[in-house]
């Protein structure tokens, strides 16, 4: 068995409390600076009847649309308006995969518009969020990219 110094057990320390925290250092180190527009919906945003506003940051090369029904695979990055990244795959360094009808509204309604390969970003009223039930409160601002359809 090999025997640390004081100063080597110092350097590995740090990594041994990240790999026991399970990862949740990286997300907390890793926080994505907000987009300039996180605090209100841009002037050339698109809206719907629903109150969803969008833009697209980058095009896809994608022909489909998913359904309400679609597995969708995706990289997110989640903002309240005051700028407080409260979830992102982006820095867990992983996309996630679920169906759309098993998120909030907004997410069901707004995957729909995009295409594979499309960044999108999203303003989520309240209402199509968590209204108002549990945090994060308010509009909820997301950039979403669609990696995958099933």
């Amino acid at each position: 068995m090999m025997k640390l110094t004081s100063m080597q057990l110092l350097q590995v320390l740090p990594l041994f409390l990240l790999l026991a925290a399970g990862g949740a250092a990286i997300a907390y180190a890793a926080q994505l600076p907000a987009p300039p527009d996180v605090g209100a919906v841009p002037s050339d945003a698109e809206t719907t009847s629903s109150g969803l506003a969008s833009k697209v940051i980058e095009a896809g090369s994608g022909a489909n649309h998913p359904t309400a029904t679609s597995n969708v695979t995706v990289h997110y990055t989640g903002w309240t308006t005051d700028g407080q990244m409260f979830d992102s795959s982006v820095t867990r360094g992983q996309p996630s995969t679920f169906p759309l009808n098993g998120v909030i509204r907004g997410w069901t309604e707004g995957v729909q518009l995009m295409v594979v390969g499309e960044k999108r970003r999203f303003w989520i009223p309240e209402e199509l969020a968590y209204g108002g039930r549990r945090a994060p409160f308010g509009m909820l601002v997301f950039d979403v990219e669609l990696i995958a359809i099933q």
